[in-house]
């Protein structure tokens, strides 16, 4: 048994150093002179991570895996490599720096020996038909910058595991059937772009959404409940969109959502939300698509709102709002969308049918406001 053990170590460092040195041509495009032993083991590693990976394919329409033979890790498709560094800066041979098989229309699972690639920063799977879960070894890939794999059929609970990466700044889960409440850590965590959207995860939205600094916050087509965090007028200044589109959220749009004034995209349709849109929403000077369509909103939808200089599309319809000011008329001769269809706006085409309009819902919600003569951050609804 140890005579075994000693053969198949030997057959392994063999494979390794055979692999160093013969590494040329392929998608990495390295020949190191000198690789030290700690890359030799690396590159070991790799070669054992990927044929681990290789044989839990089940299905590979285009043929990419028959390149996944040999030692030469780096000439594999869809595997691209870099020259490490020791900490002088002295080359010290190839590393698998990224693995990119988007559109493979490859079937099969993840394996837990993916996480022995450690110098791996980028990981891009999207439009597969991968399926499971995260393995649990994903918290050790500790270069990891960016994950991607939306558009598969992973499930079960969110993968709090590659939160645990501690150089991870894009996460994609996007179109998966992923299931269960979002962990809170996700929003203590330094990502610049967070994609959840189409999958199943339900329960509240965590209550520290307000700590993320993302600039892209995707929750849209889930079952989340309850109400928008307050803290979500409180995020960073980096934030350009946020979708929460096709949900089960209620309750009232937060005063604070106009403290983002570098805004973008705002999407909050397809809710059950009620009340009046805050007077905030005048701060977001740089927002171009405003969409509140398909809640249970009422009121007058003001000046302040519809004379927003960068607004190209604003959606309200199927709300219950009783009126809009002459400003929001002006929209459609700058070129701007505008639809109110279906609301309870007297005189105009397409409206709700007046027994429809006459118990407005969520008529005696108290939605917490910044009072009038209070100047808000932007200093735009102070004025009388």
């Amino acid at each position: 048994m140890e005579n075994n053990y000693i053969l198949f170590f030997l057959v392994l460092q063999i494979v390794a150093t055979e692999a160093y040195f013969s590494v040329s041509g392929g998608d990495g495009g390295i020949n190191p002179q000198n690789p030290s032993l700690s890359s030799i083991s690396q590159l070991n590693n790799a070669y054992l991570a990927l044929q681990k990976w290789k044989s839990s394919i089940t299905e590979d329409p285009s043929g990419i895996l028959n390149t996944w033979v040999g030692s030469n890790v780096c000439s594999y498709k869809g595997v691209f490599c870099t020259d490490s560094q020791d900490e002088l800066g002295d080359p010290t041979g190839p590393v698998i720096a990224g693995i990119d098989l988007n559109h493979a229309n490859l079937k099969g699972i993840l394996v837990k020996e993916l996480s022995l690639l450690t110098d791996m920063s980028l990981l891009h799977l999207n439009s597969n038909r991968f399926t499971g879960t995260i393995p649990y070894s994903f918290k050790d890939l500790s270069s990891l910058t960016e994950l991607d794999l939306s558009n598969n059929q992973f499930s079960g609970p969110f993968p709090t595991q590659v939160l645990f990466a501690p150089n991870l700044l894009y996460l994609d889960l996007r179109f998966n059937n992923f299931s269960g409440p979002v962990p809170q850590q996700i929003f203590n965590k330094q990502l610049d772009a967070i994609f959840l959207n189409n999958n199943q995860f339900d329960g509240k939205i965590p209550s520290n959404l307000g700590n993320s600094p993302a600039s892209v916050i995707n929750l849209a087509n889930n079952k989340f409940s309850g109400e928008i965090p307050f803290s979500f007028g409180y995020m960073g200044p980096r934030l350009k969109e946020i979708l929460f589109l096709n949900n089960q959220l209620t309750g009232c749009v937060p005063e604070g959502v106009g403290l983002w004034q570098d805004l973008q995209v705002l999407d909050l349709s397809f809710n059950s939300l009620f009340g009046h849109l805050p007077d905030s929403i005048s701060c977001l000077t740089e927002v171009e698509v405003l969409n509140f369509g398909h809640n249970k909103l009422s009121g007058f939808l003001p000046d302040l709102v519809c004379s927003l200089k960068n607004l190209m599309n604003l959606t309200v319809s199927y709300n219950f709002f009783s009126g809009f000011s002459q400003e929001c008329s002006k929209l459609y001769f700058r070129n701007a969308g505008f639809d109110f269809a279906l609301n309870c706006i007297p005189g105009r085409d397409m409206q709700r049918p007046e027994p429809e309009c006459s118990a407005v819902p969520g008529g005696g919600l108290n939605c917490l406001r910044i009072p009038a003569p209070q100047p808000l951050v932007c200093g735009v609804i102070d004025n009388p």
